[in-house]
């Protein structure tokens, strides 16, 4: 029987479509997300539009992969959870993940970060995923420790938050085969 990725019956993660532009303007320019997702300036729809234009949706030729996290009983876009820094030499990848305001708390992100990792490591046979999660954001702290990722390192005064340093734990969760 052929395997599925990228799909259950709650979510599926789909490539970005120009459609979603205006979705992704707000998503990228959420300033409250701003502290964890490392983006210090806003973004116009221009250089959104471009990078839609432009991604080859390849990892090998891009370096990333954004996909679009989609509710199965509405078709309503939930958030995006991206692969990024992939190194082919080391294989691996880094992963980040957003949660639209209005959809948190919901299991989304849990579900979507099982989603992809069952295809980074099953499909394009990547050997290692990684994350940085500010110490103070307990939500995602759980979530990579719910779905299978180690801390194996703190680094300290990684991040800023306003006016401070604040510690990041590092996850590593490695492909099992």
């Amino acid at each position: 029987m052929k395997r599925t990725y990228l799909t259950d019956s709650s979510i599926n993660l789909r490539p970005v479509e120009p459609e979603d532009l205006d979705l992704m303007y707000a998503i990228e320019n959420d300033s409250e997300m701003w502290d964890v997702s490392g983006i210090s300036v806003p973004y116009s729809r221009y250089v959104l539009r471009q990078y839609i234009e432009n991604s080859q949706n390849d990892m090998f030729a891009d370096k990333q992969l954004r996909l679009m996290i989609v509710r199965q009983s509405d078709k309503r876009i939930v958030g995006t959870i991206d692969l990024t820094d992939f190194s082919p030499m080391h294989n691996r990848a880094a992963v980040g993940i957003g949660i639209m305001k209005d959809y948190r708390r919901e299991g989304y992100a849990s579900l979507a970060l099982e989603l992809l990792a069952d295809y980074a490591f099953h499909f394009l046979h990547i050997h290692q995923l990684y994350a940085q999660v500010a110490m103070s954001n307990t939500y995602s702290l759980r979530l990579f420790q719910k779905c299978g990722f180690v801390q194996t390192a703190t680094l300290k005064d990684w991040v800023r938050m306003g006016d401070t340093f604040e510690d990041a734990a590092f996850f590593q969760r490695i492909n099992p085969v």
